[in-house]
């Protein structure tokens, strides 16, 4: 049974695991997005999100506590810097995962992650109407609602006359 057993060990030892989700979580703040595996991302969002949590707090505590997992003063000067400013309102969820389908030589799943808010071109775009069977009534019952209210304008105005 796997009770207790809550996160992927992604077939690599202890220090393997931790010294490559270190390394990733570096790559992922320097350069805000990154392609890997799906199981990777998947273990690389728990494994950096609360080091942006704690990176809200800027402390010489909580750089300590960070430093102790990245161990890249650059990475931790952009941590603290650049990403706990533009996360500093978020209450969580910095990080987005989406698949990019399977690669070509073993089929495995790959995903790019990146930043939330370091995305302009999600940020930018405004979301739009979802189309469906419904909304095509409504649609119809709008274009005769509009029909009359232009109609109304049109009979104050001979009326004024």
């Amino acid at each position: 049974m796997r009770h207790n057993k809550k996160f992927n060990h992604l077939g690599r030892t202890a220090s393997h695991r931790d010294a490559m989700l270190a390394n990733m979580a570096v790559s992922l703040i320097m350069h805000k997005r990154i392609t890997t595996t799906l199981a990777k991302a998947k273990a690389l969002k728990k494994y950096v999100e609360p080091l942006i949590t704690r990176s809200k707090e800027d402390t010489t505590n909580s750089r300590r506590v960070v430093f102790r997992y990245l161990q890249k003063k650059e990475a931790i000067k952009e941590l603290f810097s650049t990403v706990a400013a533009k996360v500093a309102d978020r209450p969580g969820g910095y990080t987005r995962v989406i698949k990019l389908g399977t690669r070509q030589g073993d089929a495995a799943e790959i995903a790019f992650i990146e930043l939330v808010d370091f995305d302009e071109n999600m940020a930018k775009t405004p979301k739009a109407a979802k189309k469906t069977r419904r909304s095509r009534k409504s649609t119809k019952a709008e274009a005769t609602t509009e029909a009359p209210v232009t109609e109304v304008p049109a009979a104050e105005e001979a009326k004024a006359e």
